[in-house]
């Protein structure tokens, strides 16, 4: 009879023990759940702040609502809102050109403005962010009188041999220094500040530009580079901005703008 007892007695405190340590299990399970995020960052969005700064988005993340092909020379097809992303998808090539592409360019024009967008290529990917674009039938490409943020696969794309046409360069014009892009594949973030005749260009948080327009050294650049023969290049001071189709895979996001 003793004996029985102290078997009871035994498993009580056993089943007493075992119940608190899958309490205490339990207890460090939900602290160990509720130090995870389970928030994600948002793309494609203002900030409260940046909207009464005067942000205003130029992709809303799930259509090309305010952008259209430059000079409608195609149906646009090859670029896509998806994902979040405005991506160039060049699936079909026809006479090196891209089927249903195109530069995509903005619908309103821009003076002075604050720039800020994420890119991120193909490997041996090129691209391009292209502003003070004049759209005419006269001109065949938005590359013929608007000037080019380089966006580009510095490893693995042979234009970067030039010193002038690496990823973050004022496209044949001035070298960006330092050199802070990141590999193929992932995203970098650009702002662009075109104030007073005054480029500004910061890449992935550095500053890697600084170049005043239209100065007798302005010209002289121009002058030396292969805009040469283009009498109209960089001469308009308001334009469409636009993202170049140069025949890879490109994904671009959070693009925003503000007027200055």
């Amino acid at each position: 009879m003793r004996l029985l007892n102290i078997a009871l007695v035994l498993g009580i405190v056993s089943c007493v023990a075992s119940c608190n340590s899958e309490s205490s299990n339990s207890d460090s399970e939900i602290k160990k759940d509720s130090m995870t995020p389970t928030t994600t960052e948002a793309h494609n969005v203002l900030s409260e702040a940046e909207a009464k700064e005067g942000w205003v988005l130029l992709f809303d993340g799930s259509s090309k609502k305010n952008w259209h092909i430059y000079n409608n020379n195609s149906n646009g097809a090859a670029w896509d809102a998806v994902d979040g992303t405005l991506h160039l998808n060049p699936k079909e090539q026809m006479d090196g050109k891209t089927v249903g592409g195109g530069d995509i360019v903005t619908e309103e024009e821009f003076e002075n403005f604050h720039l800020q967008l994420d890119w991120k290529l193909d490997t041996a990917g090129n691209s391009g962010i292209i502003f003070l674009i004049k759209e005419d039938p006269k001109f065949e490409h938005s590359w013929h009188t608007g000037p080019e943020i380089q966006v580009l696969d510095n490893k693995g794309h042979g234009d970067a041999a030039n010193p002038k046409h690496r990823a973050g360069d004022l496209y044949d014009l001035v070298a960006s220094s330092p050199e802070t892009v990141k590999p193929a594949g992932e995203w970098n973030h650009v702002e662009l500040k075109l104030n007073k005749g005054v480029l500004e260009e910061w890449l992935n948080g550095t500053k890697v530009l600084n170049v005043p327009f239209w100065d007798d050294n302005w010209k002289k650049m121009v002058a030396n580079s292969k805009f040469k023969e283009r009498k109209d290049f960089a001469t308009f001071n308001k334009g469409r901005i636009g993202l170049q189709d140069h025949g890879n895979k490109v994904w671009y996001r959070d693009i925003k703008i503000k007027k200055l």
